[in-house]
């Protein structure tokens, strides 16, 4: 985790609070870091805020796995599948649905 660059991010954020992709490159910086606790809130603050921002899906759900909370981890899969289906992201969509398949294969 660069430290500077968190804080950058973090000073950026409090002056908008509503920017999606600066809560996601926050989370992704801890994520670096091996913090998974820290990211988490910002990654389910984001479902919560910014439920079309495709890329989190991803990252919430393979955070969950780590965490061993797999409920959470498919669920999480599943309503990416559905707002990159939605957004028409092939990419994210192939992604995703790969990401549930390993996991509900273990």
């Amino acid at each position: 985790m660069n430290e500077e660059r968190l804080k950058k991010l973090m000073e950026m954020e409090a002056q908008k609070p509503d920017d999606a992709f600066l809560k996601y490159a926050i989370a992704i910086e801890y994520v670096s870091g091996g913090d998974d606790e820290k990211a988490k809130p910002y990654f389910e603050l984001l479902v919560q805020l910014h439920p079309d921002y495709v890329a989190t899906y991803l990252h919430l759900g393979q955070l969950y796995a780590r965490l061993g909370e797999y409920d959470k981890c498919l669920a999480t899969y599943k309503a990416g599948i559905e707002v990159a289906k939605k957004a028409g992201d092939a990419k994210a969509l192939s992604e995703l649905n790969e990401a549930f398949f390993i996991a509900t294969d273990e």
